[in-house]
């Protein structure tokens, strides 16, 4: 289900290659570094960045009007272009390198309530665990206090190199108890789920192609096969994408030496081949990989390499669409430019970048042109569309032909379930009810189960359950169509169970519930059998 937004906030993560180069800042303005700012007379951009600074008749942050500026020449370049103000490159490039501070939270009632605690974290090894809530912060009131999500993360950032003092209160204490920490990143594994889903066939899922992603994929991979793997089912639904080095490496794990993983070019940048050698370790052995319109950049790289050799059969939707490869250039400020340096070709030669002829809010809005046409419902709408009714000069190694500049096409085509694409369903996730009505009602439940194969395979979610979900979210949710919910009935169902497996065991419970109902997973264990 698309909706696992919810576990994550996702970014739109470019790719990024190559080493971070610093570019010079004086005086307010880029100095000519050799990639299009120029000093002296020329520079207009830097010289009415100059008068606004001397001679405007309001104070002004001149910080952000270049920021301003630059992602708007930027932009007018391609969609992919940007400028970072420091906080949000330093948050990507965090999130791709894959530390974290092993705590995830929600505030409920104006009070912090921990709803994930990772392993091997300060704050796991100090002994707090999910459903714990925080009343107090090095001794002074926090609960009630009027919190706020930025608030409390500057309660974080804050105690970087000093030690946390929490007072908390939870349904395995009695009263209440102080935990003392020293806040502090851990390494996260960029897997999100590995299980054996089936008699020899394994499931990995993968939200981001971060540093670590290769590495983890491998461990994942000794596991299962441990446990009896054979056939695989890899699933990068919703994935934006990550470190192009990344993508080759995973890519390198299915092929065998030699064969083309992907080229990349620019007017400016010499043609670069990526080829596999011979270290993989599944280069036979059935293999899916499921894509939807949200998956892209890296993950398309992939999935067109393993399309056009063969590899693997695609099933699911038409991906994002994203050929251009970003590199990062970083300001002593910490802000930096992601600017397109090349675009990236699969082993066939074909380019999977969509166009943006159309200006750069087209461009963001064309998923919802795709649904709006029916795209996302019917197979034969994504092949009405003009881009696929040419003759295509690209085929895969065994002759079957394949597309370009749209994005990656499955192999087998799975419609979007229109029962969680409802609004009731967005809202319900965008206030983060699920996750609150488990806090609030449901951990005498989860307690009951002694594991997470347990609680998946036997714990349903009843129709009083599901009436009671429905009231309590009408808390929230003032005015709730109907039929929307009739329509919904399962999808959310679904999602009660599997943010309630999250709540007391991780991101693969989560997953191992919400693929028990997940169409394009059966298609993908169905297709490796």
């Amino acid at each position: 289900m698309k909706k696992t937004a919810g576990i994550i906030f996702r970014s739109v993560i470019l790719i990024l290659f190559g080493i971070t180069l610093g570019l010079i800042m004086a005086n307010g303005h880029f100095f000519d570094q050799g990639i299009g700012f120029s000093q002296g007379n020329n520079d207009k951009i830097a010289k009415v960045l100059q008068l606004v600074r001397q001679k405007y008749v309001d104070s002004v942050n001149v910080d952000s009007v270049e920021g301003v500026a630059a992602n708007n020449l930027l932009q007018n370049l391609d969609p992919h272009s940007m400028y970072l103000p420091p906080k949000q490159a330093q948050a990507i490039n965090e999130k791709l390198e894959g530390g974290f501070d092993g705590i995830e939270y929600q505030l409920l009632r104006d009070t912090l309530f921990i709803t994930q605690v990772y392993s091997d974290s300060p704050a796991a090894k100090a002994g707090l665990v999910s459903g714990d809530r925080i009343l107090y912060v090095n001794n002074k009131s926090f609960s009630g206090t009027g919190l706020t999500v930025q608030r409390v993360d500057k309660v974080f950032t804050s105690a970087k190199d000093n030690s946390l003092t929490f007072t908390v209160s939870g349904p395995d204490i009695t009263g209440t108890k102080v935990f003392t920490f020293k806040r502090g990143y851990v390494d996260m594994s960029s897997i999100d789920a590995s299980y054996i889903a089936a008699p020899n066939i394994g499931y990995i899922k993968i939200s981001k192609f971060a540093s670590t992603t290769d590495n983890d994929f491998r461990d994942a991979l000794a596991s299962l096969k441990q446990q009896g793997m054979k056939k695989l089912v890899l699933d990068i639904r919703g994935n934006g994408g990550g470190y192009l080095n990344t993508a080759t490496a995973l890519a390198d794990e299915f092929l065998t030496k030699g064969q083309l993983i992907v080229y990349t070019k620019g007017v400016h940048e010499p043609r670069t081949d990526y080829f596999a050698s011979d270290s993989g370790e599944f280069q036979q052995g059935k293999l899916a990989v499921l894509i939807d319109e949200y998956s892209a950049s890296a993950s398309e790289i992939l999935a067109g390499a393993l399309q056009d050799l063969d590899r693997a059969v695609i099933i699911g939707r038409r991906s994002f669409g994203k050929g251009l490869v970003q590199e990062q250039f970083s300001f002593p400020d910490k802000s930096a430019v992601n600017l397109t340096v090349a675009r990236y070709y699969t082993p066939s030669g074909r380019s999977i970048q969509k166009s943006y002829a159309g200006g750069v809010e087209n461009y963001h809005n064309e998923l919802n042109a795709r649904m709006n046409k029916g795209e996302l419902f019917s197979e034969q709408s994504n092949l009405n569309d003009s881009i696929f009714k040419k003759q295509s000069p690209y085929h895969t190694l065994s002759g079957k032909a394949v597309y370009s500049h749209g994005g990656i096409m499955p192999d087998i085509f799975v419609p979007a379930d229109t029962a969680e694409d409802t609004n009731l369903v967005q809202q319900l996730n965008d206030n983060l009810l699920f996750t609150a009505f488990v806090i609030d009602q449901l951990q005498p439940i989860i307690s009951k189960y002694a594991s997470a194969d347990d609680f998946v395979k036997q714990y349903q979610v009843s129709e009083d359950t599901f009436g009671d979900f429905i009231q309590y979210a009408s808390g929230t949710i003032k005015e709730m169509d109907s039929n929307d919910i009739a329509l919904s009935r399962q999808p959310i169902k679904t999602f009660i169970k599997a943010y309630a497996a999250r709540f007391k065991w991780g991101d693969q419970a989560y997953y191992q519930a919400i693929n028990d109902d997940d169409v394009g997973f059966k298609k993908a264990i169905a297709a490796v059998k």
